[in-house]
């Protein structure tokens, strides 16, 4: 009888340590290439997920659980803005946000 309580801890153990599983969020500017690529990553179309899945396998992530377009105002730090030094094109201010996971 105690093989019952304990493979329920185990699999609560299992359970949860998938809930925590490795995931972090790239910020990565949306560069319009004229195929849709970037506008389907950008309105988190299913058309977009390619992209972002290349992205993540890139990055030595498994797959991507999310997608979607960013404003600068929600990224912390130094965002070039749209015609600044840093910006050799008018959609400098335009941002997505890819969700990777081990």
């Amino acid at each position: 009888m105690k093989l019952i309580p304990a493979l329920f801890a185990g699999a609560a153990l299992l359970a949860a340590s998938s809930a925590f599983a490795d995931s972090r969020v790239f910020i990565v500017a949306n560069q319009p290439d004229g195929y849709g690529v970037d506008l389907c990553l950008a309105r988190s179309e299913k058309c977009g997920a390619p992209a972002a899945a290349a992205y993540c396998q890139s990055h030595e992530f498994a797959q991507a659980v999310a997608y979607r377009r960013v404003d600068p105002d929600e990224i912390t730090g130094a965002v070039p803005k749209s015609g600044g030094p840093a910006c050799t094109h008018g959609g400098c201010s335009e941002y997505v946000a890819i969700t990777c996971q081990r």
